[in-house]
């Protein structure tokens, strides 16, 4: 057997450099904060929650914005950094920050914003709800009146997500028609007489999807959907008329469904809420997300944000509102459709597993916007921080332009995201990169997403709303390192690099070819973006506890030079290790180990898929199932060990050993996390 072969350069040359200019300490509640070396030269302003005026020194600290505008007072041309200590306390956000070139460090000096020595301060776009009064005493209902002029789909009660209210549903209840659905069912009668059911959604799982479509009314047994969201949902593949693996429905957010405690609503400026057992309404901290983003970090491609740090600091309370309006019509970790498309007359029968139609919204999809958006911007950095509670997606990075509020998307290079944790999220942790043409094929070599790194991170418990996404997704992107992050209690899979299902590579794909993609789309004859990206060192356990067709490391598409390795998973409820789906081409997946997984290499290699010429050396598994054979597909496959009952070989023992957060970020495991 080949020995373990040594880390990757760029990870060395990542250590080196933070060993050089930071010293990464623990501070309160479990979250790493950069210390930085006390320096004269370097500039420092304050900011507290309470902070006035413009002066913004220790004695006198100023608000978050007027920091930003002495900041952009004096960067122009910078000889050293600056650093903005931010106090302990909450700062209510009543609108995203933004950072464009304007914020940014000039000279190659950073602008820092920094948690002041031992503070945890929390920036949030939400709301706490108070002067609840008793609304209900049979049913032990509460309510508190929070202002107008907004909606929410989250709901934090001392920490932890609350539920929307809601009645699950038995699919065979329900027959879909061209315009909803009907029900005959005495158990759904009630639905006839709900005072608001046009605030109504139906909300059904899947197997790789996750579907939210708006209710435009009910009578008479009569549900009739909103459109065009009606239409997205139900055609194309996994849809909410026909899934390939139904999974539960519900019809969500009415207040004759509270009848649970820890359940919600909202309407009209008044909060409904059901307590627990012994918890007390005078004192209970509720949070009700006001904002759709929280921080969003970009300029333009010929003016970037750039040389900016955010570390130590808590990300939280926002509520991402699009399928309020459109519908969630989910296609896969993230991506959904939006507008209005054609599709066959007889799509509940013609077009429940694709049809041509279908395929002109593919090039189209959208992606779910971030709490915390990066594009447009260069040598970006988080550190040490914690997003939680948030609406959507943790961090996007060089999306899409349609998931960035700036209007610009792509165009990431040098952005670093290490020894932060992300939890209690309603959407997956990390999005690195987009899904539509520029991201791919992109007009401007200066949209190219490159650079990224992402290590030492702990995701878990995301993906809580929206459970057909992931703890990270890389899609196309080059030169990017994932390593030594943990991930795990997640619904669907742990990490997953690639996208387009290899339609968009070179030449294209026969399967895409007979589905009629290309009358949509170009047959591409150069190579896509994806490329030399590294997966390595990572922990992945208790994955896939909710949804199919996924594993512990997921791929798509061709990404030449792109390596697994050293990454140990484990738990995986009977799914995948390695799952390479349609078009996986070139992937190095060596020195990895699989305990308790199902088929630990799978790969989706039809006749009509270009997916093969996977390099597979090395491994170690307690299972030997495998569809990824020596010579089939243009594979390597050699030197797997079998491993029996617990006999791990030292090589195996040490990809286990050193696999996840690094020891000098693992107090990150030891703060205190929401139940």
């Amino acid at each position: 057997m080949r020995p373990l072969r040594s880390a990757p350069p760029l990870r060395d040359r990542l250590r080196s450099c933070l060993a050089a200019v930071a010293v990464l300490t623990a501070s309160a509640g479990g979250v790493l904060a950069l210390a930085t070396p006390a320096s004269a030269a370097t500039k420092t302003l304050y900011v507290a929650p309470n902070g006035s005026g413009s002066t913004c020194s220790a004695n006198s600290p100023c608000a978050i914005p007027q920091a930003k505008t002495k900041v952009r007072a004096i960067n122009d041309a910078m000889t050293s950094d600056i650093a903005v200590m931010i106090a302990d306390g909450t700062y209510r956000l009543t609108e995203p920050l933004t950072f464009t070139s304007a914020d940014s460090g000039t000279n190659g000096h950073i602008v820092l914003w920094k948690a002041a020595s031992g503070a945890r301060p929390v920036l949030t776009g939400a709301q706490r709800a108070g002067g609840w009064t008793l609304h209900d005493s049979a049913k032990g209902i509460w309510r508190a009146k929070v202002g107008t002029g907004f909606d929410t789909r989250q709901l934090y009660v001392d920490g932890v997500p609350a539920k929307r209210a809601s009645h699950e549903i038995n699919r065979s209840d329900l027959t879909a028609t061209t315009t909803g659905y009907t029900f005959t069912s005495s158990s759904l009668r009630f639905l006839d007489n709900l005072a608001r059911s046009g605030r109504t959604e139906i909300h059904g799982i899947g197997s790789f999807t996750d579907r939210y479509a708006p209710v435009s009314g009910i009578n008479n047994g009569t549900i009739t959907m909103d459109q065009p969201s009606w239409d997205n949902n139900t055609f194309g593949y996994d849809p909410l008329t026909q899934s390939f693996r139904p999974g539960p429905m519900s019809i969500e957010n009415a207040y004759e469904f509270l009848d649970t405690a820890g359940e919600w609503y909202l309407d009209n400026g008044t909060l409904y809420y059901k307590p627990f057992p012994g918890q007390n309404m005078a004192t209970v901290d509720v949070e009700v997300p006001r904002l759709q983003s929280l921080v969003r970090i970009g300029g333009t491609y010929s003016s970037p944000a750039t040389h900016l740090t955010f570390t130590g600091l808590r990300f939280s309370g926002t509520s991402w509102l699009g399928p309020n309006t459109e519908s969630y019509a989910d296609q896969q970790t993230g991506a959904f459709i939006s507008g209005t498309w054609n599709r066959p007359p007889d799509a509940l029968t013609s077009c429940q597993i694709g049809c041509k139609l279908f395929e002109a919204t593919r090039p189209h999809w959208h992606q779910m916007p971030a709490a915390v958006q990066v594009s447009a911007a260069d040598h970006i950095t988080f550190t040490g921080n914690r997003f939680t509670q948030l609406g959507q997606v943790g961090l996007g990075i060089g999306n899409d332009a349609n998931a960035h509020a700036t209007g610009v998307g792509l165009g990431a290079d040098t952005i670093t995201a290490t020894g932060n944790v992300f939890t209690q999220d309603a959407g997956g942790g990390i999005v690195a990169g987009g899904i539509q043409q520029d991201a791919h094929h992109p007009r401007d070599s200066r949209m190219t997403n490159r650079n990224i790194t992402l290590s030492n991170n702990l995701i878990h418990d995301v993906a809580l709303d929206y459970r057909d996404m992931t703890a990270i997704l890389l899609t196309y992107a080059a030169g990017a390192t994932i390593a030594h992050n943990e991930l795990y209690n997640l619904p669907y899979s742990g990490i997953n690099i690639g996208y387009g299902w290899g339609a968009n590579d070179v030449g294209g794909s026969p399967e895409y070819r007979n589905r009629g993609l290309y009358d949509y789309q170009p047959v591409y004859s150069t190579a896509t973006t994806a490329k030399n990206n590294h997966i390595t060192d990572n922990y992945i356990h208790d994955v896939m506890q909710q949804m199919n067709d996924g594993g512990c490391m997921y791929s798509l598409s061709a990404s030449p030079g792109s390596t697994f390795e050293r990454n140990y998973c484990h738990t995986n409820k009977g799914h995948f290790g390695f799952y390479h789906d349609e078009g996986s081409r070139g992937f190095i997946d060596i020195n990895n180990v699989f305990r308790d997984v199902g088929q630990w290499a799978h790969q989706n290699a039809g006749p009509t898929q270009t997916t093969g010429a996977q390099t597979v050396t090395d491994n170690w598994t307690s299972n030997p199932s495998t569809n990824i054979t020596d010579g089939g597909n243009d594979n390597v496959v050699r030197g797997t060990v079998v491993v029996t009952d617990g006999n791990w070989p030292a090589g195996a023992r040490a990809v286990m050993d050193n696999a996840g957060i690094e020891p000098r970020y693992r107090t990150l495991k030891t703060g205190p996390t929401p139940a």
